[in-house]
Formats: structure tokens, C-alpha cells, sequence
């Protein structure tokens, strides 16, 4: 089986498709990636890396071959624009080229924003006769919207017939959240929509923690951290509000783990406000991150209070679960239900800064045997729903029934 894993974003940019390339091949699947110049998130271009190259190497026994793109800088919307449509263009000019001689059975596009990377996919599957399967992780064209990146009705609208017709190029299109059934149906043919939900990076669900947490005063007072992207969607304006209620419990801090576009707004309401309680821990590299989690009183996801996100499961959710720590949810929808029916922590509405004071205080207040209950159920949830080695054969076993189907 050869497989043509098709993604904007790959290693050294930390995303789940790193670990799922290398879990197909350890299942003896045969993988090709078609990505981009790394510059996620910072915007440039990795060292070693050139955003005009357009190269060919192997990782892990994957050939990789990489096209040249605009680097998205600090996520203006002229620079984004210009790095989504940079390798759209380049995968249409140059994959087909790439991969003139190569067999490939199926193309799988790992679709987290923007979904218009499926372009160059589509073309792919008509060169080579293959079958199209598209993971979306992100809702489109609602996404533009929920994150404010585009408000104009005539261009939803647009972008919705381009979504619509990339959902009609896909044999297989399968959605991380069971909540993205209902929106990716209104665009496209139910009997092709599939639920496959996110795992962790391996990392998170190996049994031991093998470095030591790099951040100074985790274990001082009850720690809660928030690890990922400090951008619009995270609603980090609710953190720091909670953070600000939260100045009469000096032992309570809240480490945010990470850097976005809105890692600068944070960091000057932080210094305007005097807030002792919230640390800027800054980005650390993914072998580091089991040390950090594993090491806190209690994790933390938000999101903003938008429709989208009540379908959307955010990835960091599945990476808590299997660190066995309690969980914070300030999010709607999806993501709270799992966390509650896991009963591995405790929700509170998203953009709801006072609930969140309270709910980081009521886990603060809670025994260590308690604490320990709610994290051991969490990792008890993940290995019954997402196991990586139980969702890697689900994948393949799609695989194998859509490359049945066209011989039939």
C-alpha cells in the first residue's frame, strides 16, 4: 500500500501527522509526504531550511519532499494569505512533478487550516488515479469567521462553494469530532463522513517521563498550565481575567506554555496589571512537554465563545488526557463533554472568567488523592477512545477498503 501523505505542516513543526507517518510505516505502510518549508509558529524559516527550496530528503524512512512557500510571518492576514495560497500554487506547479514515477494508492490530506491545501491533493488524485481521503480538523469556511480572519458575507459564501466542491473531489473524508459531522454534512454526501479522532504524540502516552521539567517553581503552591498556541482562538483575555481574580490565592499561578500571535498582548496586560500569579513560560520543545505537564497541579484548555468551537475538540485535549493530570475546560460543546464524561476534571463556559477562578480554586481545594482520581480516569478515557496503535489499523483498515472498492 503506498500512501501519499499530503500536509502543509510536518516535522521539525510539531504536529499529530508526525506521529501517525511514523505509526503507518511501523504497520508496514509505505509513505510518501508532499509539505512545506517549516515556519510554523513563528513565522520563519527553520534553520537549515530555505522558503524558496523546493527539496527532497528522508525522515524516518519517509521520502519528503518539500515545497517552497511564503513564510506566514507574525500572522498578519496579508502574510497568511499569501503562505496559504504560496503552497497551494507550489503543490499544483511542482508535486506532480515530484512524483511523476511514483505509485500512489491513496492521498491523504491532514486538513487543519487552511482546508484549500486539498487543491493541490485533488490534482494529485486525477494524475495518479488514486482515492482522496481528507481528515479535517478544522471547520470551513466557519473558521475564517469564528477567528475574525474573514467577516464579509460574499466571501463566506465564496469560500463555502470551494469547500463544497473539495468535499466532492474526496472519496473518504473523515472529521476529528463527532460534533463536525452535522456542518461537514450540510457541505457534502453523509455516506462519505467518517468520525476518526485525534490521538496524542507518543510522547504523551509512553509510560515514563524521561527529561526533567525545564520550568523553575512548577511544583511551588498549585500549578495550572496552559500549553499550546496563544492566539484569538485560546481566549487568553479569559486567563489573564481569571488570573486577576485570582490575586487573593497566592498560592495558585497559572503557566502559560507557549507563543502566538497573542503572546505580546498577554505580556504587556501581565506587566499593566502587576500579575504575579501568571508566568510566560515561552515555547519548549515537545520532548520537554510530558515533563511540564506531568510536573502541574492541573492543565488548562480555552477557547472563545463562538458556534465553531462547540463541535471543535482541541488536540491538546487527547495530549491532558493521557498525562494523567486533572483538567481545566473553559470551552462550550465537544470539548466539555468529553472532559466531563471522562469525569477527569471539571468545565466552565467558555469566555466565563469568574467560573474559571473558581473552578482553578475548587481543584486547588480538592485533596491529592482526588486530584489523582480525575487524572487516572483521564487516562483510563484515552486508552479506550484514542489509543494511537487502535486508531493507526482503524485508518489503515480505510485505507484498505477504498483501494478494495476501486478494483471492484
Amino acid at each position: 500500500m503506498n500512501i501519499l501523505v499530503f500536509s502543509q505542516y510536518f516535522w521539525p513543526e510539531n504536529f499529530r501527522i508526525n506521529d501517525l507517518v511514523k505509526a503507518l510505516m511501523a504497520k508496514g505502510v509505505t509513505v510518501d509526504v508532499v509539505t512545506g518549508q517549516p515556519n510554523y509558529p513563528d513565522g520563519h524559516v527553520f534553520d537549515g531550511y530555505r522558503a524558496g527550496a523546493f527539496t527532497k530528503h528522508s525522515w524516518s524512512d519517509a521520502t519528503v519532499y518539500r515545497l517552497p512557500l511564503i513564510p506566514r510571518g507574525r500572522g498578519s492576514a496579508v502574510q497568511l494569505i499569501c503562505n496559504y495560497l504560496s503552497f497551494v500554487l507550489s503543490g499544483i506547479l511542482l508535486a506532480p512533478f515530484a512524483l511523476r514515477r511514483k505509485r500512489v494508492d491513496v492521498v491523504f490530506v491532514y486538513a487543519i487550516s487552511p482546508i484549500l491545501q486539498a487543491i493541490p491533493a485533488i490534482v494529485l488524485k486525477w494524475i495518479k488515479g488514486a482515492k482522496l481521503v481528507i481528515w479535517v480538523q478544522d471547520l470551513w469556511p466557519e473558521s475564517l469567521e469564528a477567528t475574525g480572519f474573514v467577516r464579509n458575507r460574499w466571501i463566506l459564501a465564496m469560500v463555502g462553494v470551494v469547500v463544497r466542491w473539495i468535499y466532492r473531489q474526496a472519496d473518504l473524508i473523515l472529521v476529528q469530532s463527532e460534533a463536525f459531522v452535522e456542518p461537514v454534512a450540510a457541505l457534502a454526501d453523509r455516506k462519505k463522513i467518517c468520525y476518526y479522532p485525534n490521538s496524542a504524540d507518543d510522547v504523551f502516552s509512553s509510560s515514563s517521563v524521561s527529561e526533567n521539567c525545564p520550568i523553575d517553581g512548577l511544583n511551588d503552591g498549585f500549578s495550572v498550565v496552559f500549553a499550546g498556541n496563544l492566539g484569538s482562538a485560546q481566549s487568553v483575555e479569559t486567563i489573564i481575567e481569571a488570573a486577576a481574580l485570582l490575586q487573593d490565592a497566592p498560592d495558585i499561578r497559572i503557566f502559560l506554555v507557549g507563543d502566538g500571535s497573542r503572546a505580546d498582548w498577554v505580556h504587556d496586560e501581565i506587566q499593566m496589571r502587576g500579575l504575579k500569579n501568571v508566568v510566560m513560560a515561552g515555547r519548549h520543545s515537545l520532548e520537554s512537554m510530558p515533563a511540564i505537564l506531568s510536573g502541574s497541579g492541573a492543565l488548562l484548555v480555552t477557547l472563545r465563545d463562538e458556534p465553531i468551537f462547540y463541535h471543535t475538540v482541541p488536540s491538546k485535549v487527547q495530549a491532558y488526557l493521557a498525562m494523567g493530570r486533572p483538567i481545566i475546560a473553559c470551552v462550550n460543546g465537544e470539548g466539555a463533554r468529553i472532559i466531563m464524561e471522562a469525569d477527569a476534571g471539571i468545565s466552565c463556559p467558555a469566555e466565563d472568567a469568574a467560573s474559571l477562578a473558581v473552578a482553578i480554586k475548587q481543584l486547588s481545594n480538592m485533596t491529592t488523592e482526588e486530584r489523582k482520581r480525575l487524572g487516572e480516569n483521564g487516562q483510563r478515557y484515552f486508552q479506550t477512545h484514542y489509543d494511537s496503535g487502535m486508531l493507526t489499523q482503524t485508518l489503515i483498515s480505510h485505507f484498505e477498503n477504498l483501494i478494495a472498492s476501486g478494483r471492484d
